[in-house]
């Protein structure tokens, strides 16, 4: 027999859901990974012949995923949490945190509230967020520090801020902050035009040509709320999806968010484009948005992720509670108990967020050659008594305490609860700096 193979982690679990192939859980198996990537999935016993890791990690009570993938938010606002709540979504943008962003937001509230949200974020087993919010440099500094993975939106609206002049303004600067950090492993880059609201004809044909040129992902608010749609049927005479069809705007690369109120011709046309949809049920309900027709667009094929959007309309960034809540909300929605079972809805808050991303041949499921981002979440707790599914546990049952590690790449950033590589204590002085600022 050939010796076994020298590794750098084998991690052994009670159980691992490794989302590829579908329906699939596994007892009593071994992840081998060496060089940051997914090496094997295995049997325990075979892979203690095969392999010899120089770190072994024993999780015998655990449920063993990959690292959740966070669709949509805003990380920077995490320093606006609980500042504006119960107010309908116009009413909190226009009179509360509009004019708090014109004050507050700058580099240093970017950087410092994307570093508090990434280590929520991962302390929750969130391993990749997709983020929309100005100053992409400053969230890019933070998820570096936190050792996280981020896709970073280049926003884009019409109007002036603190961050830009005007829409060119907001491209350039979103541009020069892909160029600087082009060579980062853990970074990536979407286009982010907030919404067809807020963005001009003009400006979304040219983003359409960018993401074309660049073959970037663009991430957009869209059909969120009704209002939204009658103010674009009084000013363009269309509905906000025609009249990006109309544009040539829809494809493959757009990640529609919220996407709560569609019509049946508009649930075929983004299936027909192949475009996702990022699924924030917490927010649309705490924002009396609506229930997105998510079990119908999964029906017809299109890519569903799940998002947090941020913690200023959240007021979580916790992927496990959306899933609970999508679950929830698709059975309540259609009066049909069996839709989005629990095996999808992790499949929609891993693989397929990391298919809209385009990250899907890295990250997204227990595949060997994938990197090693992974979540273990501990079910021996007295609360989670007796378990006969962990799939079902994980989604209706489990939260986000019971993530007891974290790696990204292989690396491992959160241990037996413990943030590991930035001190609690420093975020709460950050945090508490910014609430005195704002609330002065």
């Amino acid at each position: 027999m050939p010796p076994p193979d020298p590794i750098d982690l084998l991690i052994e679990a009670r159980w691992i859901i490794p989302v590829e192939p579908p329906d699939t859980t596994l007892e009593q198996h071994a992840l081998a990974v060496d060089g940051g990537r997914i090496v094997a999935l295995l049997p325990v016993a075979e892979a203690n012949l095969r392999y010899q890791p120089r770190r072994r990690v024993c999780l015998d009570q655990h449920l063993l995923i990959p690292g959740l993938v966070n669709l949509h938010t805003h990380a920077g606002m995490t320093l606006l949490r609980g500042y504006a709540d119960d107010i309908n979504l116009m009413n909190w943008l226009k009179q509360r945190i509009w004019p708090a962003e014109r004050q507050h937001v700058s580099a240093d509230f970017v950087r410092d509230g994307s570093l508090l949200a990434g280590a929520e974020m991962l302390r929750g087993g969130i391993t990749c967020f997709n983020d929309m919010y100005f100053h992409p440099e400053a969230a890019a500094e933070a998820a570096i520090k936190l050792g996280m993975r981020a896709a970073l939106g280049m926003v884009v609206v019409e109007y002036p801020s603190a961050y830009a002049a005007d829409a060119d303004d907001y491209l350039a600067k979103g541009l020069a902050a892909r160029d600087a950090l082009r060579d980062e492993p853990l970074i990536s880059f979407c286009m982010a035009p907030h919404a067809p609201y807020t963005v001009s004809d003009r400006t979304l044909e040219r983003i359409t040509t960018l993401a074309n040129q660049l073959d970037l992902p663009i991430h957009m608010h869209l059909h969120e709320t009704r209002a939204e749609i009658a103010d674009s049927l009084k000013e363009f005479g269309l509905r906000p999806l025609a009249r990006l069809h109309r544009l040539g705007f829809l494809g493959p690369n757009l990640i529609a968010v919220h996407a709560v109120h569609l019509e049946a011709d508009e649930l075929a046309l983004l299936a027909e484009q192949g475009c996702a949809v990022a699924h924030c049920p917490t927010s649309n309900m705490k924002l009396a948005s609506g229930i997105a027709p998510i079990a119908a667009l999964q029906q017809r094929g299109v890519r569903i992720g799940l998002g947090s959007d941020g913690a200023a309309s959240n007021n979580r960034l916790d992927l496990l509670r959306e899933m609970h809540q999508a679950a929830l909300l698709a059975k309540v929605a259609t009066g049909d108990a069996t839709v989005l079972a629990a095996h999808q809805i992790l499949r929609m808050a891993t693989l397929e967020g990391a298919a809209a991303l385009g990250l899907d041949g890295r990250i997204g499921s227990l595949s060997a050659g994938k990197e090693a981002d992974l979540c273990a979440v501990r079910l021996n707790d007295i609360m989670l008594q007796p378990c006969y599914n962990p799939a079902s546990h994980l989604v209706y049952a489990a939260g986000r305490e019971q993530v007891s590690h974290v790696w990204v790449g292989g690396v491992e950033r959160v241990s037996e609860g413990m943030l590991l590589g930035c001190a609690t204590s420093q975020l709460l002085d950050v945090a508490q700096s910014w609430h005195n600022r704002i609330t002065e």
